[in-house]
């Protein structure tokens, strides 16, 4: 068996303010934000009044492995 590289994910993270961050990710045109909302901005500290509630990673990573 063979063991090699078949793909290097090319993903750039800017992190903007507070919990906001933008990941550029492949094949998309713009950056997806990602942030804290709800009882995850709760569990965090985060005012969602000062820091607009985006999707959490979690969600992506849950939406992937569900896909």
């Amino acid at each position: 068996m063979h063991n090699h590289v078949v793909y290097t994910s090319q993903v750039k993270i800017e992190r903007v303010k507070g919990p906001l961050r933008r990941a550029y990710l492949p094949q998309e045109k713009a950056p997806v934000a990602f942030g804290v909302h709800s009882e995850i901005a709760a569990h965090y500290g985060v005012d969602t009044k000062v820091h607009e509630p985006h999707a959490t990673t979690l969600g992506y990573i849950v939406a992937a492995a569900a896909g």
